[in-house]
């Protein structure tokens, strides 16, 4: 592809900590992550609506009630419908009243399930998707350092916590039209595996041009340039690709397919736009800043 790569690295981090850091404020000003019922606790309602139905037929019946934070997802294929609410709900009152306004329009409504989540089994689900981040992390670093070197895998986690802090910070600014549940907690740590993915392409390209011996007059981050070139084609190939299956996934799906899907495409952007214009130049700093060390030790010593 012949494009011309430059080492944007700078501007680029720039851009990355200016969302992050109106993340931080928001969150700091209570607008943080837009927490489901599987984190914050309540009760969900399932009904069989009997035909197609209208989401905010529901919505206005609720919201008569003084219920204006209800979560409604249309489920599955059988005109279903997930309704939650949070604990502090009269759920016997809310049911009957839900039930009776309803069935006015929709006269094949049918009661399906109710069930009540509690806030610990969040808390459970974020600290364990924590557990395994952290682990993935470590044994990546290893994996990295022992094919590539230390650097590439200090550089390479460097770029996975960008992709998923960059996924949270989105999702705080749209915080509107996205919610966390258990699904998101899938989308992330789907990230974490499609991001090192893009990483390592590249790393690979960039230890096979480093061991070119025309090559070896190049500056490092001038290797990352044409490493990042060579692999462009091939990286945003696949990308696209699995864009858009994601995005008609979103488009198409129901609620709780969008849920999956939204978080799903903010990480695949953000882990192809470190691997392409951050993390390579990251290992060169990395790399620079170490022999720089070491000839001034030399020097010292000498």
């Amino acid at each position: 592809m012949n494009i011309e790569i430059k080492n944007r690295m700078t501007p680029c981090a720039c851009v990355s900590l200016a969302i992050m850091v109106i993340a931080l404020i928001m969150t700091l000003t209570g607008h943080g992550l837009n927490l489901g019922v599987d984190f914050t606790g309540g009760t969900l309602m399932t009904y069989n609506m009997g035909k197609d139905f209208d989401t905010s037929d529901i919505s206005e019946v609720l919201n008569a009630n003084g219920i204006a934070d209800a979560q409604i997802a249309k489920v599955g294929q059988d005109n279903e419908v997930q309704i939650r609410i949070s604990d502090k709900e009269n759920t016997d009152a809310l049911r009957s009243e839900l039930e009776s306004k309803l069935s006015e329009k929709y006269p094949d409504i049918q009661y399906v399930d109710i069930s009540r989540v509690g806030a610990v089994a969040g808390r459970d689900l974020i600290n364990n998707a924590i557990k395994s981040v952290t682990v993935a992390s470590i044994l990546m670093l290893l994996y990295i350092a022992i094919r590539f070197d230390f650097f590439s895998g200090l550089a390479a986690i460097i770029g996975l916590l960008h992709d998923v802090l960059i996924m949270l910070s989105i999702s705080v600014i749209l915080r509107g039209f996205m919610r966390v549940e258990t699904t998101y907690i899938a989308a992330l740590l789907t990230i974490v595996g499609y991001s090192i993915n893009n990483t390592i392409i590249i790393f690979d390209r960039i230890r096979e041009n480093s061991h070119k011996p025309q090559l070896h007059s190049m500056k490092r981050d001038e290797i990352v340039n044409l490493s990042v070139k060579e692999s462009l084609s091939r990286t945003l190939n696949t990308t696209a690709t699995t864009l858009i299956t994601v995005v008609v996934l979103y488009i198409l799906g129901v609620d709780s397919i969008k849920l999956f899907a939204l978080p799903l495409i903010i990480g695949i952007v953000a882990g192809t736009y470190s691997a392409n214009l951050i993390n390579g130049y990251v290992w060169a700093v990395l790399k620079d800043a170490y022999e720089m060390r070491k000839k001034n030790k030399a020097r010292v010593k000498a």
